[in-house]
């Protein structure tokens, strides 16, 4: 498999954390040439803190992390405290990092390295709201040959949403901005609840991630016993769903995934269903697919990836 360029947007969150700590292990499938942070699951100002400080934390002070949006792009920012408690990575108990933020914005850094790339070279995976990236396509649309795929963690098939009765949170939060970035046209790969809530941190695979008996074992361990809490009490699950490492899980192997090309919309006008995304499952309307949606994963798989990466630092 070819080693993809990769530029992850995020808005950690304990799942972005164990997302972004799955990249950093996956040097041979993933190329991150940067991270860029959003408000979403908390305030911009401690989602860029805690990407740095994942990073730092698995000893990568290398990787470029980048300040974004501090809000959507027309409507009032909702975040997720309620979730991820007030850090937003609460359960790991992380020092403020040494390494610095980068000093160019999020939108800027994708515009100017999407710009200097070949076409279709760029992987954009927004596991958090999408402003960043629409952003950088409205302030340049030339960026848009240069994308490869974008593939993003959010969205509801079948599936409820979790934030209304229609719309999953990251794209609730700005709905608008994923239109713009859908509307591309360019390959769009989507990992909604349908799959993600598959995902789960069962009790038995939080103890797999304690036993690490290592710094990201006791960070994983931590985060997740947290974040389990809030799914499995409104849900009735049998553990915390990892919605965004399904995302670099994709990158790295594919096949664990399944799912089909339909036709998607977002919805941008109604509060009643705002953010909803309208996915043609059955064909009914006859129009071209335009988003590849995955519904099922071999969770085994999924999970035996993450203990095989996540356990090597």
């Amino acid at each position: 498999m070819e080693q993809r360029k990769v530029i992850l947007d995020c808005d950690p969150g304990q799942d972005d954390a164990v997302a972004i700590l799955l990249a950093l292990a996956s040097e041979k499938e993933i190329d991150l040439l940067g991270i860029t942070t959003v408000a979403g699951n908390v305030p911009l100002s401690l989602t860029e803190l805690n990407a740095r400080k994942i990073c730092e934390a698995a000893g990568r002070s290398d990787v470029k992390v980048f300040a974004g949006a501090k809000g959507p792009l027309f409507r009032k920012l909702v975040t997720a405290e309620w979730i991820h408690g007030k850090s937003g990575i609460d359960g790991a108990d992380l020092p403020n990092p040494e390494m610095p933020l980068q000093a160019l914005h999020a939108v800027d850094f994708i515009v100017e390295t999407c710009l200097a790339a070949e076409d279709d070279s760029i992987t954009i995976c927004p596991i958090g709201p999408m402003t960043n990236v629409a952003l950088a396509i409205m302030k340049e649309p030339d960026i848009i040959p240069k994308i490869k795929e974008i593939v993003c963690m959010g969205g509801a098939v079948r599936e409820m949403g979790n934030t209304t009765p229609a719309a999953e949170f990251n794209i609730y939060v700005d709905p608008q901005a994923a239109k713009v970035v859908l509307d591309t046209g360019r390959p769009f790969v989507m990992m909604p609840l349908d799959v993600t809530h598959k995902a789960l941190v069962t009790p038995e695979r939080l103890q797999r991630f304690k036993d690490f008996d290592s710094k990201v074992g006791d960070i994983c361990g931590g985060m997740l016993d947290y974040f389990n809490r809030f799914d499995m009490s409104r849900y009735g699950f049998e553990g915390g769903p990892l919605h965004d490492p399904c995302v670099i899980a994709y990158l790295i192997e594919p096949e664990i995934f399944s799912g089909r090309h339909v036709h998607l919309e977002i919805e941008t006008h109604s509060e009643l269903t705002m953010g909803q995304t309208v996915a043609d499952w059955w064909d009914i309307m006859e129009k071209e697919p335009n988003a590849l949606i995955f519904d099922d994963l071999d969770h085994d798989r999924f999970f035996e990836l993450l203990f095989e990466r996540l356990g090597s630092y």
